[in-house]
């Protein structure tokens, strides 16, 4: 069986969904530190040509909390985000079923940080037709106390995952070796560049799979979500 393990990101890149597609369970990590400077609860999207990042705002919390334990801000205005991305993308060829997508997420009532944004991605999986299993990190047992790699190592044993895929940017934070010595094969998966008309504007890559799917039909993101990529 194929893994793979991420936090939680708010309507990430393609890349993101491309890992969850390639393997056969997803897991999620909901009991681990949230990262400011990360992209947990922000993301980018074309406004005007260039790049532009929208985001949860959050409840203050200690920095010590873990993604579970932040909450959303009193004043978080879906709406307000949904005119930023209605003014952005109104004009693009698939704006009208992205929107129902994007306007159906942000309606969650929910606060909590992590079910917030695991339920997008929950739903963004479904229209974009992905069935990958996909689980919760507090709800496999393991050892609280294991880092990293070795945390890593122990989920994939607890799920009996044979081979574990991580984003390419942990290529230099993982050994292929000690993972082996544990019976588990480490892999790791790369996306191919993938350009698309965007208005007129110069193509601005990697945005959030919002842009994505404003951009392209349905049948071009399957071919790139199971095509686009490169396993190393």
């Amino acid at each position: 069986m194929k893994a793979a393990i991420m936090q939680p990101y708010f309507f990430p890149y393609i890349g993101y969904f491309q890992l969850i597609r390639s393997v056969d369970l997803f897991i999620v990590y909901d009991n681990i530190k949230y990262t400011k400077k990360g992209w947990i609860n922000r993301n980018r999207i074309l406004q005007n040509g260039k790049d532009a990042t929208f985001s949860l705002p959050l409840k203050q919390g200690s920095d010590h909390l873990d993604i579970r334990d932040r909450e959303l801000a009193i004043d978080f205005s879906a709406d307000q985000l949904l005119k930023k991305i209605t003014g952005a993308y109104r004009k693009a060829p698939f704006f009208v079923q992205t929107f129902k997508l994007i306007e159906n997420i942000l309606q969650n009532k929910n606060q909590n940080l992590f079910q917030f944004i695991h339920e997008s991605i929950i739903k963004t999986c479904a229209h974009l037709e992905i069935q990958t299993e996909i689980r919760v990190s507090s709800e496999i047992e393991t050892l609280p106390d294991l880092k990293h790699q070795k945390r890593v190592i122990a989920l994939c044993k607890t799920v009996n995952a044979t081979t574990y895929i991580n984003a390419i940017g942990g290529l230099d934070l993982y050994s292929k070796e000690e993972f082996k010595d544990q019976g588990v094969e480490l892999k790791f998966i790369r996306s191919l560049p993938f350009q698309y008309p965007q208005f007129d504007a110069t193509f601005v890559p990697w945005l959030s799979i919002i842009d994505v799917m404003m951009f392209n039909s349905p049948e071009t993101i399957q071919k790139y979500l199971h095509e686009g990529y490169e396993l190393i």
